[in-house]
């Protein structure tokens, strides 16, 4: 029993962003919760408007019974008191410093949201979709495009059903 997250793609529109010089390398990280996080193992240079940056990562979280209780717990939990904030995978774009200048931090650029909960309640995983980045700064700008894949109705029916078992 697992979760499939897929990074495919991402895309800026934003001409703050593709105009900043300080950008120039970007990763992605996927967070579920405060559970667990992973990251795609390459950054890739900033596209250009009208281009996309393909990653290709592909990630399983698994939610199994036997090793991972924690994170059925909290799937349990998400499905049966709704709560906006812990209820979606998210996705940050992440700016990573360039080779010569280590001393800079990495920057988050912008967040994208997958609600795990709106997968359960459709009854449909989401495959290769585009999905809104906004700006870190400012959540009301869309700053580029995220194609993602996430796999996860079949563990979520599995917990759901477990929780009806209880």
């Amino acid at each position: 029993e697992k979760i499939r997250i897929e990074i495919i793609s991402l895309s800026l529109t934003d001409p703050r962003v593709l105009s900043d010089e300080t950008i120039q390398q970007l990763f992605v990280e996927c967070r579920l919760y405060n559970l667990i996080a992973e990251e795609t193992p390459l950054s890739l240079p900033k596209p250009t408007r009208g281009q996309r940056i393909h990653y290709n990562y592909s990630s399983v979280i698994h939610v199994d019974k036997a090793n991972n209780g924690a994170r059925r717990e909290y799937l349990k939990s998400m499905l049966l008191k709704p709560d906006g904030h812990t209820e979606s995978l998210r996705f940050t774009v992440v700016s990573d410093p360039p080779e010569d200048e280590q001393d800079l931090e990495c920057e988050d650029i912008g967040f994208a949201y997958v609600s795990l909960r709106e997968i359960f309640q459709k009854q449909r995983d989401i495959i290769e979709q585009d999905i809104n980045v906004v700006d870190s700064q400012d959540d009301s700008v869309v700053i580029g495009k995220l194609r993602v894949s996430v796999e996860a109705l079949h563990a979520l029916r599995s917990v759901y059903q477990e929780c009806q078992d209880d």
